[in-house]
């Protein structure tokens, strides 16, 4: 027998380590002393330790290769759990490819323009949600605000507790510079009735929506769009909905309304070509 400073020498194994396999039942020593409390281990135990060692290299928990330690376990147990992991694996390896590919996004934009980009693009899946909604033709986009005085105006009469920030959706499929299709918005729960202006509707979810945050007056939105419009164009996608605004911070949610402290998630459907 070897004694356990000894058997963690020939395994490479710490002490502490063959202390806690002992605790947890996965290696137990042959003898223990028992006026000492000394562990003794046996030469026939290192193939066991090894495949031990092995299993932890593949990243398996240490509730997984207890199980896969289990005498008589059958095959089809084995594989089962071995897929998973190999399963699990893949998607992290995926997980850091996307992450390489945002940080050679980077490095190319950081590389080209000499400073750090003032928008960061990123992909998210937006969930369907029930709205209140009055959608309208409006002379200029500034007059967005006719819209949104109507929608509030008639929900503060039916008291409906709002879910959510005010949003706007942009139906043309082009800049207009005059007459746009905008529908003025707000998430709302419960059971709410609309009027012939006010709609009571499932705005639909989005599958994949690129999207930045802009912080600032409106005025300066052209810049967050041009932003999202070179990433889109830069990553292969193409836009398959109508645009639209989420106002997170506006006018009235900060003291005084100071428009440089307005922040706007800006987002847009997108798919691959």
């Amino acid at each position: 027998m070897l004694k356990i400073g000894d058997f963690s020498k020939f395994s490479r194994v710490s002490i502490k380590t063959l202390r806690f396999y002992d605790e947890i039942g996965l290696l137990k020593p042959v003898s223990v002393d028992q006026f000492s409390g000394y562990r003794y281990y046996s030469a026939e135990q290192l193939p066991r330790l090894n495949r031990i060692i092995g299993f932890k290299n593949l990243g398996l928990s240490l509730d997984e290769i207890s199980l896969l330690m289990t005498d008589n376990l059958p095959v089809d147990k084995v594989i089962e759990v071995l897929k998973a992991k190999q399963k699990e694996s893949m998607n992290r390896l995926r997980q850091e490819e996307a992450r390489l590919k945002k940080v050679e996004e980077w490095l190319k934009k950081v590389e080209k323009e000499g400073f750090m980009p003032e928008y960061d693009v990123n992909l998210k899946k937006i969930e369907e949600m029930q709205i209140a909604s009055v959608r309208g033709t409006i002379p200029t986009y500034g007059d967005i605000s006719r819209l949104y005085k109507e929608l509030f105006s008639y929900l503060g009469r039916k008291r409906v507790q709002y879910a959510g920030p005010p949003m706007a959706v942009y139906h043309d499929c082009e800049y207009k510079e005059k007459d746009a299709d905008v529908e003025a918005a707000i998430p709302v729960t419960g059971n709410i009735q609309g009027s012939d202006k006010v709609k009571i509707q499932l705005l639909p979810g989005v599958e994949q929506a690129a999207f930045v945050l802009h912080k600032g007056p409106y005025e300066n939105f052209s810049r967050a769009y041009s932003a999202l419009m070179t990433w889109v164009e830069a990553n292969g996608y193409q836009i398959c909905g109508p645009n639209r605004e989420v106002y997170l911070k506006g006018p009235g949610q900060i003291l005084k309304g100071n428009p440089q402290e307005y922040i706007t998630e800006i987002q847009l459907p997108v798919k691959k070509e």
